[in-house]
């Protein structure tokens, strides 16, 4: 798997996530990294040498995709963008256990307008959102933080209210949730790659329930990530599976999209 590696270390946007899986009676963590187009998939602990072991993200210099597991903050050799996907479902919540207030469904709104933003940015084939458009929407973002935070002030202790802790995670990394604003034609707006990715991992888990071996799991997901790889770029899971039967085991162009 040495050229996948390379490949996605080098590549411009990377997608990262993670999930549970069952070896025997015990559970083990999975770890995914992946573009649109190549997909790599490990077993290790739910920690930051776990996530290493994948070989990917110490070396990696591009802009990390992911959701808000805090142990992917560690990798500050990349820039960051925070899944909006995992945010708009945090302020869904917020917005339903706080019906009297308004702050949420503001910042919610100005996340979504940005994102049709970047969207049209990209199909016009522009570099960045330009000024204009975006100014009104970052300032309802901005303000819909400002106007939650005065709801929900500090309390005594570290242990806070979770609505607090989102708004002040949308303060203190508001550049890793923007990213995508900045570079819309190559930073997505969620982590649906990621996940995406997962899906047929997570239904394998749930249809057969486990793997016997640590050996038997990780030949799975070896196979399974070079099939995956392999279908995105057009190449059918037989004939995948025939090239590495009889020798001629594909392997991913040099030339990697993001």
């Amino acid at each position: 798997m040495d050229a996948p590696v390379a490949l996605l270390t080098l590549t411009h946007v990377l997608h990262v996530d993670e999930t549970t899986t069952r070896i025997g009676t015990g559970r083990r963590w999975l770890h995914l990294a992946c573009t649109t187009t190549l997909t790599l998939l490990g077993l290790g602990e739910r920690s930051r040498d776990g996530v290493n072991a994948l070989g990917v993200l110490p070396e990696f210099r591009g802009v990390l995709v992911h959701d808000p597991l805090s142990l992917y903050d560690g990798y500050v050799g990349a820039r960051h963008q925070l899944c909006g996907s995992h945010l708009v479902r945090e302020l869904t919540a917020a917005a339903e256990d706080h019906p009297g207030e308004q702050w949420s469904e503001q910042i919610r709104w100005a996340l979504a307008e940005l994102n049709k933003q970047a969207a049209m940015a990209r199909a016009d084939g522009l570099a960045e959102i330009p000024p204009e458009r975006a100014k009104v929407y970052l300032e309802s973002f901005h303000h819909g933080i400002r106007v939650g935070l005065s709801l929900h002030p500090r309390v005594p202790g570290r242990r806070q209210s979770p609505a607090r802790n989102l708004l002040k995670r949308l303060q203190q990394r508001a550049c890793d949730v923007l990213r995508f604003t900045d570079f819309p034609g190559w930073v997505p707006f969620t982590n649906n790659a990621a996940e995406r990715a997962l899906r047929p991992v997570k239904t394998q888990v749930k249809i057969s329930g486990c793997h016997q071996s640590k050996a038997g799991a990780a030949a799975w997901l070896t196979v399974r990530s070079y099939l995956d790889s392999a279908r995105n770029y057009g190449l059918p899971a037989f004939e995948a599976i025939r090239r590495a039967f009889t020798g001629d085991l594909w392997m991913p162009p040099v030339a990697l999209d993001a």
